[in-house]
């Protein structure tokens, strides 16, 4: 039982070890790990050893393994992210929707101001790009949407916090059948495009207070609109 428990601790320390590595930069996401016997000599453990440290960074979410190729460093914790939330919501009923459009209410008017504060010439040249794309797209609900989360996911970045995309990006991922419906509402991207220009042109600005006021209308216009898309959906479903 003791050489079993010295075995446990000593995968465990080449877990902590390599995940320190990479917390600490020195391994980033893409990088390829040196091959087990590498490994091994490295931390002077046996590959037996390497095979279940390896394990457990998979079950993390810190590396994935790619056949014929080798081990990588691999960022899942968005991922993972956004499957418990996917389980925790259960999404099916509508309600869930408006209890994630509240979640939206408390984070993104704060991000907002934030990103006014903090926001880079590179951070304004992704959101207006993003704009410049919804407008393209006014039309096509799939190029719509997928630009509206780039912007919203573009305001996080700007925040320079590097914690904020991936939350927020979780639970806009939720929202994915929902904006769909809210497309569908008539005017929805328009009024969706005068609030995202409203935003941005306080962003620019570097005005925390008028972002902040800017987004809190643009999200009452989504609670408008997502109740009026839900119970259109529910009419034709009935």
């Amino acid at each position: 039982m003791a050489d079993v428990l010295q075995h446990r601790k000593l995968y465990e320390q080449v877990v902590e070890r390599i995940k320190g590595q990479i917390l600490a930069g020195e391994l980033r996401s893409g990088d390829q790990l040196p091959n087990e016997r590498t490994l091994g000599e490295r931390f002077g453990v046996s590959r037996t050893v390497i095979r279940e440290a390896i394990k457990t960074l998979i079950e993390t979410g810190l590396v994935e393994v790619r056949r014929g190729q080798g081990t990588f460093v691999f960022d899942g914790t968005a991922n993972a992210l956004k499957q418990s939330l996917r389980l925790m919501m259960g999404f099916a009923a509508n309600d869930r929707a408006e209890e994630m459009v509240e979640v939206r209410e408390l984070l993104e008017p704060e991000i907002a101001a934030r990103a006014a504060l903090r926001r880079t010439p590179a951070d304004l040249a992704v959101l207006r790009t993003a704009i410049g794309d919804m407008n393209a797209a006014i039309e096509d609900v799939d190029r719509f949407i997928e630009a509206d989360n780039r912007f919203h996911v573009a305001l996080a970045v700007a925040t320079q916090n590097h914690f904020i995309p991936r939350l927020l990006d979780s639970v806009v991922d939720l929202l994915q059948e929902l904006r769909g419906h809210i497309f569908r509402v008539g005017g929805g991207p328009q009024r969706g495009q005068h609030h995202h220009q409203h935003i941005l042109d306080a962003v620019e600005k570097g005005d925390a207070a008028a972002a902040r006021e800017a987004m809190l209308a643009h999200l009452a216009q989504v609670r408008r609109d997502s109740r009026d898309a839900l119970a259109a959906a529910g009419t034709a479903g009935s």
